[in-house]
């Protein structure tokens, strides 16, 4: 059972929505960013999303790509974010972290060095955006076989016909992408999620967990109700993007877990 794993069976026990945040690993600088991070369980966060900083983030709007492009030019690389997450291992060993991505700086250290190297910093599990399930043995096998949990993305244009093979081999959860587009391009609307996480749910046993759109303590609330809980991105990233403080940054969260914690 990894981290992410026996989180969402703990939370289940206490009939609890989850809170996930996102922050890209190294944004604005890596001390900021280890700060933000190590500040995340006390804010009410279950489980932190670490991005992996790269040059073509394709599913990403302009607020992550310019975090993505802030912590390149801040000399941010893949080994500095498995550093970034075995210095938070030394305070915390039960918040599961999962590192989303691209395949690209995977295929580039290789996917069994990576592995062994994601797994020993205290990475839980992987979502790589552009990897499909037809090509679930270039990462996603070795990964499970690794101790990692693969979770995959489903959208709105993910129908019935296509739903069985996005849920082949996945584990840990099914993240559903509320709104057709990029990060932070619409508001998620609870209506609209609520039959698609049914649909999903149906068909799998894996929580389901709501991201993009996501941008405040209501909306968080709104959405977590009618899931397993909920992600938000690029609203905790714009601000740290603003310049605003860590402690400012973490007082935000803490509302929009507080909100998915009510739901």
């Amino acid at each position: 059972m990894t981290r992410i794993d026996a989180k969402f069976a703990a939370l289940k026990d206490q009939n609890r929505k989850a809170f996930v945040a996102y922050v890209m690993a190294g944004d604005p600088d890596f001390d900021t960013s280890l700060a933000l991070v190590r500040g995340m369980p006390g804010a009410g966060v279950d489980v932190i999303e670490l991005g992996l900083p790269f040059t073509d983030p394709m599913a990403d709007g302009p607020t992550i790509q310019l975090a993505g492009q802030r912590a390149l030019e801040g000399g941010m690389t893949l080994d500095r974010t498995l550093e970034l997450a075995r210095r938070f291992r030394e305070d915390d060993d039960t918040t599961p972290i999962v590192m989303m991505g691209y395949y690209n700086p995977i295929y580039s250290r290789g996917v069994d060095t990576f592995l062994e190297q994601a797994r020993a910093a205290g990475i839980d599990g992987l979502i790589v955006v552009d990897l499909p399930p037809e090509e679930d043995e270039e990462l996603c096998l070795p990964a499970q076989a690794a101790g990692l949990n693969f979770i995959r993305l489903a959208t709105p244009t993910t129908d019935d016909k296509r739903l069985p093979k996005v849920l082949t081999n996945t584990s840990g959860f099914v993240y559903y992408v509320s709104i057709t587009g990029i990060t932070g391009a619409a508001e998620a609307q609870a209506a609209d999620v609520g039959p698609e996480v049914a649909r999903i749910k149906a068909a799998s046993d894996l929580p389901v967990i709501v991201g993009f759109g996501v941008n405040s303590p209501d909306k968080a609330q709104s959405v977590a109700s009618v899931a397993d809980g909920c992600v938000v991105g690029s609203a905790i990233v714009k601000r740290i993007g603003d310049g605003e403080s860590v402690d400012d940054v973490l007082a935000y969260v803490a509302t929009l877990a507080a909100g998915a914690h009510r739901a």
